[in-house]
C-alpha cells in the first residue's frame, strides 16, 4: 500500500492560517475583516501587493497578518519572481491531519498547517488582449507560484480549502459563522472542482496564445 493513501480525515475544518495572494483584490475588502471576526486569532499569510492591501484592511487588527518572506525567512526576489515557492509554504499545504511523520515535519520545521489558500492569477489573458502585446510582455504575466499553491491545496482538499473565486467569499463566511469557524469536506471539494478547472483553463490560454505564434515573433522580441 502507498504511504500516501489517506484512510481518516475531519469533515470539518478549522480556518486558523491562511495564504492570501491574488491579482483580482476584489471582494477583499469585505472577506478579510470578515475572517477576522469570525475567527479573531487567524493568522494570515501574504506577498507583495496583496499585503500592502491586507494592512491598510486590517488597520489596527493588523497583527494577525505575517508577510510570506517573514515567515519563510527567504527574501522576495527581484520584482517578486520568487515569493511563495518555499518548503515551509508547501509543507503547510500538503500536510494531513492523522499522519505522525507530517506533523513530526511541521513541528521540526516550526511551520505552520496553512487551512485555506486564496489565490488568483496574473491576468494572462488581460494581457494578450492588449494591442501591440509581444511574446515577452505574455511570457512575463505567466504565473507560476499561483498555479502551484492552487493546485497543492486543491490537491489536499482532504484539509485545505482552494479559494479561486471572489464570488465565493461570501458562502464561505456563510459557512464560517453557521458552523463555528469549520469548513466541511463538501465545500472543500466543490472548491478543489473549480481551483483545478481555474488553473486547467489557464494553462490552455497560454497553450494557445504561444501554439499562434511564430518562431521569428519570438525571436524578434530579443534583438540587440
Amino acid at each position: 500500500m502507498s504511504i500516501n493513501i489517506v484512510e481518516r480525515i475531519d469533515d470539518r475544518v478549522k480556518v486558523n492560517n491562511i495564504l492570501v495572494s491574488v491579482s483580482d483584490k476584489k471582494g477583499l475588502d469585505a472577506f478579510i475583516p470578515q475572517l477576522v471576526a469570525v475567527n479573531p486569532g487567524i493568522r494570515i499569510f501574504s506577498t507583495g501587493g496583496t499585503f500592502a492591501k491586507l494592512k491598510e484592511i486590517l488597520g489596527e487588527k493588523i497583527s494577525c497578518l505575517t508577510q510570506v518572506s517573514d515567515y519563510t525567512g527567504q527574501p522576495e526576489t527581484q520584482g517578486g519572481l520568487v515569493k511563495t515557492l518555499d518548503f515551509k509554504i508547501y509543507l503547510g499545504l500538503l500536510t494531513e491531519t492523522y499522519n505522525d511523520a507530517h506533523r513530526a515535519d511541521i513541528e521540526r520545521t516550526k511551520s505552520a498547517p496553512i487551512d485555506m489558500v486564496v489565490v488568483n492569477l496574473y491576468p494572462f489573458k488581460a494581457t494578450i488582449s492588449k494591442q501591440g502585446v509581444t511574446p515577452e510582455d505574455a511570457r512575463g504575466n505567466i504565473d507560476i507560484g499561483g498555479p502551484c499553491m492552487i493546485r497543492a491545496s486543491a490537491k489536499n482538499f482532504l484539509r485545505v480549502a482552494s479559494v479561486v473565486d471572489p464570488g465565493d467569499y461570501a458562502g464561505i463566511i456563510t459557512e464560517l459563522k453557521e458552523n463555528g469557524n469549520e469548513i466541511s469536506l463538501k465545500s472543500r471539494f466543490e472548491l478543489a472542482k473549480k481551483a483545478f478547472a481555474h488553473t486547467a483553463a489557464y494553462d490552455g490560454t497560454i497553450a494557445d496564445y504561444l501554439a499562434g505564434r511564430t518562431f521569428e515573433e519570438v525571436r524578434d522580441c530579443y534583438r540587440t
